[in-house]
């Protein structure tokens, strides 16, 4: 809900700007004046070159996805050790209020 709020990040605008860059690359070789042999090696350039970026993209995403996840393997693991020991100490005042209330003479 947040994200619909707040629109499209800065990652997601800069990837389509730039797949929308290379098709319009594409479609200039396509259309450029060259022999058949020129284009496809340029094309096959271009497609070498949205490879890598496909692939450096794909390691930021992979590195950020990891990182998230320990900050949130460290959040979980913080919260349930303060939760447990919360839960703890309602045990052991249970146990010393239901002690002493069994020592208390009947009055």
């Amino acid at each position: 809900m947040r994200d619909e709020d707040e629109g499209y990040s800065g990652g997601t605008i800069l990837l389509s700007f730039l797949l929308g860059g290379f098709v319009g690359v594409g479609v200039a070789l396509l259309l450029a004046p060259k022999s058949g042999r020129e284009t496809r090696q340029r094309i096959m350039g271009l497609a070498d070159d949205a490879k890598d970026f496909a692939e450096d993209y794909v390691e930021q995403v992979k590195g950020r996805v990891t990182s998230s996840v320990g900050k949130g393997k460290e959040y979980y693991q913080e919260k349930k050790s303060i939760i447990t020991a919360a839960v703890e100490a309602g045990k052991e005042a249970y146990e010393k209020e239901k002690e002493r209330l069994s020592k208390e003479p009947d009055a």
